[in-house]
């Protein structure tokens, strides 16, 4: 039986796959290009901007902080988050400074029923 997933659930799911598409896309154009010459923070620009991964960054951000949101509402009926609140409030309060923390809350929030 698969588990229901919240709308912020489902959309970082989709967003992430969208994401992990467009960099393969880049990660092919920036092989392509560098035979045919030197990559310069221009020519990257140029690239990031043309395959579409600026904006699919961009949408992982913001599905990555309503995801993040949404766990934190939702989480605070959970005994192990009343057991742990200190804990589990400062890697929320950390989560812009820390990316090891920020992947710890997506991957929780990602196993929440």
């Amino acid at each position: 039986m698969s588990k229901i997933l919240s709308k912020p659930q489902v959309d970082y799911q989709k967003t992430k796959v969208k994401f992990e598409e467009k960099s393969a896309i880049l990660n092919k154009r920036i092989e392509e290009t560098r035979v045919l010459r030197e990559i310069t923070q221009e020519v990257m620009e140029g690239l990031v901007m043309e395959t579409g991964f600026h904006d699919a960054f961009n949408a992982l951000t913001i599905a990555e902080n309503e995801l993040i949101d949404w766990s934190h509402t939702t989480i605070k009926r959970e005994k192990t988050y009343l057991d742990n609140k200190e804990s589990f409030d400062r890697m929320y309060e950390n989560l812009n400074s820390n990316p090891k923390a920020r992947a710890t809350i997506i991957d929780l929030a990602m196993r929440i029923r």
